[in-house]
Formats: C-alpha cells, structure tokens, sequence
C-alpha cells in the first residue's frame, strides 16, 4: 500500500501541532517553479493567534529539517489558519461556526443561507434570515442532508454585546 507524502507528512507533523494546542486541518504540497511550497493549515476550537502560529511554524521547520521529509530540494514551509469563507467538512468546523452565516448546497439541490445556532452528533439548527421585513425562521439541517458548507463573510454584522446594549 502506498502512502502518499501529503500522509506521510501529517503522520509526522499532527503529533507536533497537536501538542501546541491545535487541530491539523490540512496539508499541500505544490510545486512554485523549481521550489515547493508546503502549506499547513491549523485551527482551534478559540481560533489561532500569530503567537501560536509562530510557535508551530517554528516546531514543523525544526521537524522537518531534522527527519528531511521534505527531500533535499528547496521548499518553503507557509503555516496559517483557515480563513474567512473555511468551507465547514468535519463536525468541528460546524461547532467553532455557530453564530456564523453559512452558505449550505444541500444534497437534494438547493441551497440554503442561514446561521448555525445548534450543533449536536446529528445536525444543526439554523435560522434563516427574513427577507423584506420578514421574520426568521428556524431550521433544522441533518448533517446528511448537507453536500457542502462554507461559513459567509459578514461586514455589517452587529456584534452581540453591541445588540444588548
């Protein structure tokens, strides 16, 4: 059975970013003309501050070195967070959502904007905003009913202790 470096790579690195406190969410490995770029993705459950991402950033670099998994060529290691728009694919991205905005493609087609309120091991509640002066309403999404989620980039969002007070 063959493993591919992307596997080889998390086996080695996830120990590690698990120990700074964080999640390994994804690996990469691209080629940028003769170079490689090797991109890590880490997040928890409180977010990743530059603090933390330094530290990982530095325990990966010294792994690496120390084991050449990255082979003899030159490579560039870029260690960040998810992002804004993360699209939601394990059951945690949806807890660390809740109170976000999502944009949800639904499996019977459709799709569905609404903000995640609830997450338990079968779905989620969700309230799905009113539109021209109408009320929200409620919904409740199984985690089988859903093909694809990403969380929504929201600029005029109030935050909730300017709405109480």
């Amino acid at each position: 059975m063959s493993t591919t470096q992307s596997e080889r790579l998390r086996e080695l690195l996830e120990p590690l970013v698990s120990s700074q406190g964080l999640d390994l969410e994804e690996i990469s490995v691209d080629s940028v003309g003769r170079k490689r770029l090797l991109s890590v993705v880490v997040d928890s459950d409180t977010g990743a501050d530059l603090d933390q991402i330094a530290d990982v950033s530095r325990a990966l670099s010294a792994k690496l070195d120390e084991t050449n998994a990255m082979g003899e060529g030159e490579y560039t290691l870029e260690v960040g967070t998810p992002g804004a728009e993360r699209p939601l694919t394990e059951h945690r991205h949806y807890v660390r959502a809740v109170g976000r905005l999502v944009k949800f493609q639904l499996t019977e087609g459709g799709e569905v904007v609404a903000r995640i309120l609830e997450v338990d091991d079968e779905g989620l509640d969700v309230e799905v905003p009113g539109v021209k002066g109408r009320k929200a309403t409620s919904r409740r999404l199984a985690f089988s009913d859903i093909d694809r989620a990403r969380v929504q980039v929201e600029f005029n969002r109030k935050d909730k202790k300017e709405e109480e007070a």
